[in-house]
Protein backbone atom coordinates (compact mmCIF):
# COMPACT_ATOMS: atom_id res chain seq x y z
CA UNK A 1 0.00 0.00 0.00
CA UNK A 2 0.94 3.71 -0.51
CA UNK A 3 0.04 6.74 1.45
CA UNK A 4 -2.32 8.88 -0.63
CA UNK A 5 -2.88 11.94 1.27
CA UNK A 6 -2.63 13.53 5.27
CA UNK A 7 -5.73 15.59 5.76
CA UNK A 8 -6.37 18.31 8.33
CA UNK A 9 -9.17 20.59 9.41
CA UNK A 10 -8.01 24.21 9.32
CA UNK A 11 -9.45 27.26 9.94
CA UNK A 12 -8.91 29.25 6.43
CA UNK A 13 -8.26 26.25 3.12
CA UNK A 14 -8.76 28.45 0.91
CA UNK A 15 -5.63 31.39 1.77
CA UNK A 16 -3.28 28.27 3.29
CA UNK A 17 -3.67 26.69 -0.27
CA UNK A 18 -2.52 29.79 -1.83
CA UNK A 19 0.44 30.08 0.52
CA UNK A 20 1.80 26.40 0.15
CA UNK A 21 1.77 26.97 -3.18
CA UNK A 22 3.29 30.20 -3.79
CA UNK A 23 6.19 29.58 -1.11
CA UNK A 24 6.21 26.22 -0.79
CA UNK A 25 5.96 25.10 -4.10
CA UNK A 26 3.16 22.63 -3.97
CA UNK A 27 0.66 21.88 -6.43
CA UNK A 28 -3.45 22.35 -6.39
CA UNK A 29 -4.60 18.52 -7.62
CA UNK A 30 -8.07 18.86 -6.67
CA UNK A 31 -10.24 21.85 -5.19
CA UNK A 32 -13.82 23.06 -3.46
CA UNK A 33 -14.78 26.84 -4.20
CA UNK A 34 -17.09 26.69 -1.62
CA UNK A 35 -17.82 25.02 1.92
CA UNK A 36 -15.79 22.75 3.09
CA UNK A 37 -13.48 23.88 0.72
CA UNK A 38 -11.83 20.59 0.28
CA UNK A 39 -8.48 21.44 -1.42
CA UNK A 40 -5.77 18.33 -2.38
CA UNK A 41 -2.57 19.76 -3.03
CA UNK A 42 0.44 17.62 -3.94
CA UNK A 43 3.97 18.10 -3.54
CA UNK A 44 6.33 18.34 -6.81
CA UNK A 45 7.08 14.53 -7.02
CA UNK A 46 3.12 14.07 -7.75
CA UNK A 47 3.44 11.08 -5.15
CA UNK A 48 2.64 13.05 -1.92
CA UNK A 49 -0.73 15.02 -0.80
CA UNK A 50 -2.13 16.52 2.04
CA UNK A 51 -5.83 17.27 1.87
CA UNK A 52 -7.61 20.67 4.04
CA UNK A 53 -10.70 21.45 4.54
CA UNK A 54 -13.10 23.47 7.28
CA UNK A 55 -15.53 21.30 8.33
CA UNK A 56 -17.61 23.39 10.94
CA UNK A 57 -18.93 20.63 12.60
CA UNK A 58 -15.90 19.15 14.01
CA UNK A 59 -13.07 21.54 15.88
CA UNK A 60 -10.49 22.89 14.32
CA UNK A 61 -7.31 21.76 16.31
CA UNK A 62 -5.58 24.84 18.25
CA UNK A 63 -2.31 24.09 15.87
CA UNK A 64 -1.21 27.60 17.25
CA UNK A 65 -0.59 26.19 20.84
CA UNK A 66 -0.32 22.73 20.29
CA UNK A 67 3.43 21.32 20.45
CA UNK A 68 4.54 21.24 16.65
CA UNK A 69 5.49 17.33 17.60
CA UNK A 70 2.11 16.64 17.79
CA UNK A 71 1.59 16.84 14.12
CA UNK A 72 3.36 19.11 11.54
CA UNK A 73 4.56 18.40 8.09
CA UNK A 74 7.97 18.12 7.10
CA UNK A 75 9.33 19.54 3.87
CA UNK A 76 12.92 18.16 2.53
CA UNK A 77 15.15 21.36 2.28
CA UNK A 78 18.03 21.60 0.78
CA UNK A 79 19.07 25.19 2.31
CA UNK A 80 17.63 25.33 5.73
CA UNK A 81 18.62 28.76 6.34
CA UNK A 82 17.75 30.20 3.39
CA UNK A 83 13.96 28.68 2.76
CA UNK A 84 12.89 30.00 6.88
CA UNK A 85 14.34 32.86 5.95
CA UNK A 86 12.09 32.98 2.61
CA UNK A 87 8.87 32.01 4.68
CA UNK A 88 9.43 34.21 8.04
CA UNK A 89 9.47 37.25 5.48
CA UNK A 90 5.94 35.60 3.89
CA UNK A 91 4.19 35.89 7.58
CA UNK A 92 6.09 32.00 8.99
CA UNK A 93 7.19 32.36 12.54
CA UNK A 94 10.17 30.35 14.21
CA UNK A 95 9.84 27.88 16.73
CA UNK A 96 13.37 25.99 16.75
CA UNK A 97 16.48 25.38 14.56
CA UNK A 98 18.56 22.17 15.12
CA UNK A 99 21.61 21.18 14.29
CA UNK A 100 22.00 16.95 15.36
CA UNK A 101 25.25 15.03 15.22
CA UNK A 102 24.66 13.20 12.20
CA UNK A 103 24.99 16.21 10.25
CA UNK A 104 20.86 17.04 10.04
CA UNK A 105 19.53 20.32 10.03
CA UNK A 106 15.85 20.49 11.35
CA UNK A 107 14.12 23.96 11.31
CA UNK A 108 10.07 24.10 12.91
CA UNK A 109 8.26 26.59 11.60
CA UNK A 110 4.54 27.72 12.23
CA UNK A 111 2.64 28.73 8.75
CA UNK A 112 0.66 32.07 9.75
CA UNK A 113 -2.22 29.91 10.47
CA UNK A 114 -0.05 28.43 13.55
CA UNK A 115 0.25 24.50 11.85
CA UNK A 116 3.93 23.44 12.40
CA UNK A 117 6.32 23.11 9.53
CA UNK A 118 9.86 21.48 9.26
CA UNK A 119 12.58 21.84 6.86
CA UNK A 120 14.62 18.74 6.81
CA UNK A 121 17.85 18.61 5.83
CA UNK A 122 19.21 15.12 6.65
CA UNK A 123 22.94 14.37 7.10
CA UNK A 124 21.87 10.82 5.40
CA UNK A 125 18.59 11.07 3.71
CA UNK A 126 15.81 9.12 4.71
CA UNK A 127 14.29 8.50 1.24
CA UNK A 128 15.86 7.37 -1.53
CA UNK A 129 16.03 9.66 -4.45
CA UNK A 130 13.93 8.54 -7.29
CA UNK A 131 12.87 9.98 -10.64
CA UNK A 132 9.08 9.96 -10.67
Amino acid sequence: MKLEHFALNVEDPLAMTDWYVQHLGMRVVRQQKEAPYTTFFADDSGRIMVEIYLNPVHEVPAYRTMNPLLVHLAFVSENPTQDKDRLCAAGASLVSDQKLEDGSHLIMLRDPWGLALQLCKRGTPMLARVEW
